[in-house]
């Protein structure tokens, strides 16, 4: 991997929160049941090892995050689960 320390740092603190080791695996996901404008948690993490993996430094991933509303506001909830 080419990024930054704290990029990787990043994706391994991800990988240990939720216990998985094996990181990301690729594939097409799966396609919803019910409720489609629901965003799950597990679909929030996916997208921020997305994004972390290929951000160029601590900065853009952070950049990037805050865009794609990914970063928790002030209420704890990331935008794109509201």
């Amino acid at each position: 991997m080419s990024g930054s320390l704290e990029v990787r740092n990043f994706l391994m603190q991800q990988d240990t929160m939720t216990g998985s080791g094996a990181g990301f695996t690729g594939g097409v996901p799966a396609q919803r049941g019910g409720e489609t404008s629901r965003v799950t948690d597990e679909q929030i993490r996916k997208a921020r090892l997305a994004v972390a993996r290929s951000a160029l430094d601590a900065e853009d991933c952070r950049l990037l995050l805050d865009m794609l509303g990914l970063v928790p506001g002030d209420d704890g909830m990331p935008p794109v689960t509201r």
